[in-house]
This record gives C-alpha cells, sequence and structure tokens, in this order.
C-alpha cells in the first residue's frame, strides 16, 4: 500500500473515531488562539487552559499587550515553561500586530510567521482554526510522531514532514488532520508505550521504529 492510500484509510477511520475534532486550547477569537498557542509549546494545552483566562482578563486584545510591562506578562504565564521568552516574544508580537495590521491578526502565513515566537506549526493552527484559512497542515510532536511510525513521511523535520504530509490529503482537510492525529496520538499512538494491540490502524500501519 502506498502513502497516499494508507493517508486516506487513516482518515476515514480516525474520522469515525473522533467524528467533530476540535482544537484542545480555549480561545474565542484569532488572537486569544495565537497567544494560547505561543504558549502551549513545550506545554500541555491542559496547562495553558488554566493560565489563559487571566491573561486575557488583563490583556483582552493586541493593544492592550503591546502596553504591557514584560515583567507582569512573565509572572501570568510563568507556568507554561519558558516563561520569559514566551513573554518577551507575545509582548513583542502585540506590538507588530497594532503598528502593522491595526491591531489585528494577519490572514497570511507570511505575515504570521513574521512575527516573533511563531512559526509554521503556529502559524497553520491560528490559519485554519480561528481563519478558516487551510494553508498547510500543523506538524507538533504528535503529528511528527505518528507520520513517521505510519510511514507517510521518511523525515523527522517538521518542515519536510508538512512537504510530505499535504499532498496526501485534501487542503479542506489540513487543520482536521492536526486535530485527528493529535487525539489519536494522546489516546492510542502514544510515545513511549503505542497501544498497537487496540489500533485500529494496526492492519495498515508500518509501525516504523516501533
Amino acid at each position: 500500500m502506498d502513502a497516499a492510500a494508507r493517508a486516506t484509510l487513516i482518515h476515514t477511520r480516525l474520522k469515525s473515531v473522533y467524528p467533530d475534532p476540535k482544537p484542545a486550547l480555549v480561545h474565542r477569537n484569532a488572537y486569544e488562539l495565537l497567544v494560547a498557542t505561543v504558549l502551549a509549546a513545550q506545554c500541555t494545552d491542559a496547562r495553558v487552559n488554566t493560565v489563559t483566562p487571566e491573561f486575557f482578563r488583563r490583556w483582552p486584545d493586541p493593544a492592550a499587550l503591546s502596553r504591557a510591562a514584560v515583567a507582569e506578562v512573565e509572572a501570568v504565564v510563568h507556568a507554561t515553561g519558558f516563561f520569559r521568552q514566551k513573554a518577551k516574544n507575545l509582548v513583542a508580537a502585540a506590538n507588530i500586530l497594532v503598528a502593522r495590521h491595526g491591531g489585528a491578526v494577519p490572514a497570511s502565513m507570511a505575515a504570521l510567521t513574521a512575527l516573533p515566537g511563531v512559526a509554521r506549526k503556529t502559524a497553520n493552527i491560528v490559519l485554519s482554526n480561528a481563519l478558516g484559512i487551510n494553508e498547510g497542515i500543523a506538524v507538533d510532536t504528535h503529528v511528527r510522531r505518528l507520520a513517521f511510525r505510519m510511514g507517510l513521511t521518511t523525515s523527522e523535520n517538521p518542515v519536510i514532514i508538512e512537504k510530505d504530509l499535504m499532498p496526501l490529503f485534501a487542503r479542506n482537510d489540513y487543520g482536521e488532520i492536526n486535530h485527528l492525529l493529535v487525539l489519536f496520538g494522546r489516546d492510542v499512538c502514544k510515545a513511549r508505550s503505542p497501544r498497537c494491540h487496540s489500533c485500529i490502524l494496526d492492519d495498515i500501519c508500518p509501525k516504523i521504529g516501533v
């Protein structure tokens, strides 16, 4: 079975398990999802969701965040780890949003990845989930692990993995593919002890590296 055929089956089967996949990060708009996704780097979504209510109470939009003292932001996001860099990047990004984009989150990959602390993964998540734009497939730790195990890529480089995955799925499904793989990676195809014996993909998965 080639990668394209396997990808189609993976999508169909995972969709049967997770019929309505959605991001775990709680957000109400593109700004909130951008902040939450930046904070989620090297941190669990669940922990980020405990931090963001206070964050958005203090800084409800880019204009408010652009005026914040970095030290105050550090104190609020401390629990997410790497808090100094995250706080610095978020305040700097807010200043750019105000100065260049009228205080709004831009709807383009180029503009988003020009923001401090925002790489393609974060930009893809914001574009697909908050702005309805499927530019690419967000490759986080789960997607990276599953794509390699399932023989959809031979690389461990997120940029190359994304390029390998995109031709295998319909553009309209890019955002959904990320959610499905993340959910399945958390529930079944875990990093250290994948549950292959009870996996709905067992018969088509090459189990590379397992």
